[in-house]
């Protein structure tokens, strides 16, 4: 991991982790998140705060089986997958590209509908952490050769007061048995209902390489 002068190595984070009050939980959180996302991106930061509001709001812990919505690609899928183990892999997370900085959390269900919370930057508390502000609205003032130090700073300092909560309800859909399809072009297997007409969407709508 490249190191610069204008920004927090991990162990300074950690450091200041503590300096802020933090549990020692978020010690193990960061610990176990920054290796994963590879370094300590301020969107990483802020949303492993959110995945630990998210549980202690379900009266949850790491390692209970919990299902995860995230409404962005950037940063804050990971500590939904390392903290809460919900990964595209087991079917507990969902990635719903809308670019809001926010996550949903909810316990299983056999219901048609379940209840979660949803943890989410508002933009209205940012006011009090001018870097912050600046950084999040991808604003031409934020100057990354000189804030990104202040920004973690203000990421630390900041804790639940940049977020906010909703209860929500989302509908479940259950696991249902699927059958297999064999595409036309490419010979594959797919599951039936990801065929498009008499092939697979890799060898049409979503074909993303060529043959060399």
């Amino acid at each position: 991991m490249v190191h610069h002068q204008n920004e927090y190595t991990t162990g300074e984070i950690l450091v200041r982790l503590q300096e802020n009050g933090y549990p020692s939980v978020f010690q193990d959180y960061y610990n176990k998140c920054i290796p994963f996302h590879t370094y300590p991106a301020p969107g990483l930061l802020i949303a492993i705060g959110m995945v630990d509001y998210a549980l202690e709001l379900l009266g949850a812990v790491p390692g209970e089986k919990l299902y995860a919505v995230c409404e962005t690609v950037k940063c804050a899928p990971d500590p939904l997958q390392v903290i809460a183990n919900c990964t595209i892999g087991n079917h507990r997370l969902r990635i719903v590209p809308i670019g809001r900085f926010a996550i949903m959390m909810n316990r299983p269900t056999m219901g048609d509908y379940a209840e979660g919370v949803r943890v989410y930057v508002d933009t209205k508390k940012l006011g009090a952490y001018p870097v912050l502000e600046k950084w999040f609205a991808n604003s031409v003032e934020f100057s990354k050769d000189t804030m990104k130090k202040a920004l973690v700073d203000q990421i630390l300092a900041s804790k639940r007061e940049i977020l906010s909560v909703q209860k929500v309800r989302i509908p479940v859909t259950h696991k249902k048995k699927w059958n297999t399809a064999v595409c036309k072009t490419c010979g594959e297997p797919i599951p039936e209902d990801l065929i498009e007409g008499d092939r697979c969407a890799g060898c049409g709508s979503l074909r993303y390489y060529e043959l060399i």
